[in-house]
């Protein structure tokens, strides 16, 4: 009689599994990039302990109101955000042709003031028009002095643009009223 043989099932060695598992998860963290949110880029002021106010006339800044339900009041008329770029290109670019305008383009002031419950679209939107106007007023100063695009521009001579027509938001307080009036 054969005697059949018998063998054991084989092992297999899983000892460097956990080496491996362990390598693929420090290769995936590291070679992984994460989007994050980059939010809304300001330059803010430096600060200063006891800052002293500079008096700033008041032909020389816009107000921009907006409540909680999206509805603009720019120098205490109503206004549509489609209005705004125009306004405030008017506003900055155009000194002592009216009343309303500044003096000149670097004291223009653009004051923007949200209800608290503002929504956070409506003032991205307010925001926007306002970055928009100035980018505007930038172009169309590049291609008057340079004859080129803003953004063909070195950086130096962009500067000089900013520094012709400075961007000026101020943002106060958020208040809580409820309703624009007029």
């Amino acid at each position: 009689m054969k005697k059949k043989s018998r063998r054991g099932l084989l092992a297999i060695n899983a000892g460097s599994m956990a080496d491996i598992a362990f390598l693929m998860l420090i290769f995936f963290l590291v070679a992984t990039t994460i989007a994050a949110d980059k939010g809304i880029l300001v330059k803010l002021p430096p600060f200063e302990k006891d800052p002293i106010p500079k008096p700033i006339k008041d032909r020389n800044v816009l107000t921009v109101h907006v409540n909680f339900a999206g509805e603009l009041l720019i120098e205490k008329e109503r206004a549509t955000i489609d209005d705004l770029k125009d306004l405030v290109k008017e506003h900055v670019a155009n000194p002592l042709k009216k009343d309303n305008f500044s003096e000149k383009p670097t004291k223009a002031v653009v004051s923007l003031m949200n209800d608290r419950n503002t929504s956070y679209a409506t003032y991205i939107a307010v925001y926007d028009k306002l970055k928009a106007a100035y980018r505007e007023l930038w172009e169309e100063h590049a291609k008057r002095t340079y004859g080129k695009k803003y953004t063909d521009l070195s950086a130096k001579d962009q500067k000089i643009i900013r520094n012709d027509y400075p961007q000026i938001i101020s943002e106060a307080e958020p208040s809580n009223h409820q309703q624009i009036t007029k």
